[in-house]
């Protein structure tokens, strides 16, 4: 029943004032029964978060993977700088000679951009290289972890079309305060409609409209990969053909065990484009996941990508102060 209950919880909280007794109406059993489960779960780490999961580009933010090519020598002093940057959410060590890979996201009214703040931590860190991997072609943002062991292999991935939306400022209010994480407690969005001071009907619909304008993802709980068991997760990257980039993309997509999925650039000392994260128990488990999928991705070469080590997995705080007093800080070093 647990695992019946993780699995939901990922793939559609309800938005309701009372969820936790929505989804036990649905499984049969009591709420209390479900709130005791999921605690235990949050206590015991298995729970990252759960909240409203927004599109970081669809709020005004720029954003892009990382590669940095650090000295084994000082590898903790320049992941000590780059976890600093309040837009750094992912921070890896992967088995490449681009051995630090981090997500960067920039605030709408940054002064420094993109491009500066990079070429910045580069010197911070004393980079021997880096490369910047913005998304090209998105085609899968989902982790749903397969805790039942009952998925498909396959899954379809909707093409969703986003409608334009006039954000208000109470739209502004719900965005600012959904992205933190709720308590497990029979009423969760208590508080938040308290704090925002409108109704549920009013919260609900607010967050229904930003999904269904692309702002918010989804709201649902994200699982700590490596509790939940799942400890084998490689990036893995394919060298395809730039005109059947799309198609291919899809075709990558659609594998269950895929979470992400997305076309970036190539360069002269980086020749993979297709970006995939593939989620499995154990390596066998992900490589032979890896295997079926080359059965089907026609690609020159492909290489997967495991983390060695985690530096950092948060939720980047959005429309926060810190973005501004770290460029304050470092403005001059990119002067």
């Amino acid at each position: 029943m647990k695992n019946e209950i993780l699995s939901r919880i990922q793939k559609k909280f309800p938005l309701v004032p009372k969820p936790f007794k929505a989804i036990s109406d649905e499984l049969g059993i009591s709420e209390d029964e479900v709130l005791s489960i999921l605690q235990k779960e949050k206590r015991d780490g298995i729970i990252r978060q759960t909240s409203a999961i927004f599109d970081t580009k669809r709020l005004g933010y720029k954003s892009s993977l990382v590669a940095f090519k650090i000295a084994e020598d000082k590898i903790d002093k320049a992941v000590e700088i780059i976890n600093a940057h309040p837009g750094v959410s992912h921070n890896y060590e992967r088995n490449h000679d681009f051995n630090i890979w981090f997500t960067m996201a920039i605030d709408p009214k940054s002064k420094l951009g993109l491009d500066k703040t990079i070429e910045i931590l580069a010197s911070l860190t004393e980079a021997e290289d880096y490369i910047m991997l913005p998304t090209l072609k998105l085609f899968k943002i989902n982790v749903k972890l397969n805790t039942t062991g009952k998925d498909d292999k396959k899954e379809k991935v909707k093409k969703v079309k986003h409608r334009d939306i006039k954000l208000t400022p109470t739209h502004q209010a719900v965005i600012e305060n959904a992205q933190y994480d709720i308590d497990i407690v029979s009423e969760p969005f208590a508080q938040l409609i308290k704090k925002i001071d409108i109704g549920y009907d009013t919260l609900f619909k607010i967050l229904i409209e930003l999904q269904e304008a692309g702002v918010m993802r989804r709201f649902a709980s994200i699982l700590n990969h490596r509790k939940a068991g799942f400890n084998a997760n490689a990036m893995v990257v394919w060298d395809v053909d730039e005109k059947d980039g799309e198609d291919i993309g899809e075709k990558a997509a659609s594998f269950s065990a895929v979470s992400h999925c997305y076309l970036r650039p190539k360069y002269e000392n980086w020749k993979y484009n297709l970006f995939t994260m593939v989620h499995g128990k154990t390596k066998e488990e992900t490589n032979g996941i890896i295997d079926d999928m080359a059965k089907e991705i026609p690609s020159k070469d492909h290489r997967p990508l495991y983390s060695s080590r985690e530096f950092k997995k948060v939720r980047i705080e959005y429309f926060t102060p810190t973005f501004e007093a770290w460029e304050n800080k470092y403005m001059k070093v990119g002067e």
